[in-house]
């Protein structure tokens, strides 16, 4: 295993709250914290390999580990930080922040395991070389 840890953001994207986020309480229900983070792992995954999503081996999130800070109300909109804390054969764990867009409040942390895995087989295959690189 081959861990590394880059304590530098390797991807930011901000993401505006939307009404349909909201759950009964009027703020942002707990399954948009995942999309959030989904939406800036297909970003960040799309900014240095367009066709990640075509190719024969595929990420799978095989954990994720939430720690709910602060409530999100609307308006609003969110900055996504990810950092990459390790890099295995064929996973990968992005730690990451979700914070408000100036800054001043932190909404959410933790962390998500990513494993590729070939399409076909279903089996673990080692990290492309691209994701390799992508980390600092």
């Amino acid at each position: 295993m081959n861990d590394t840890a880059s304590p530098q953001p390797v991807f930011q994207f901000l993401i505006p709250v939307r009404w349909g986020d909201l759950d009964a309480y009027n703020h942002v229900n707990n399954a948009s914290y995942l999309r959030y983070l989904e939406e800036t792992r297909v970003q960040w995954l799309c900014s240095f390999i367009r066709d990640w999503d075509a190719m024969r081996a595929a990420p799978v999130l095989a954990a994720v580990q939430i720690n709910y800070r602060a409530p999100i109300g609307w308006p609003a909109e969110l900055i996504v930080t990810q950092t990459v804390s390790r890099v295995g054969n064929s996973s990968l764990t992005i730690d990451h922040r979700i914070e408000s867009a100036d800054g001043r409040t932190l909404h959410a942390d933790g962390h998500v395991v990513l494993v590729w895995i070939d399409r076909g087989s279903g089996k673990t295959v080692p990290l492309p070389e691209a994701f390799r690189t992508a980390v600092p």
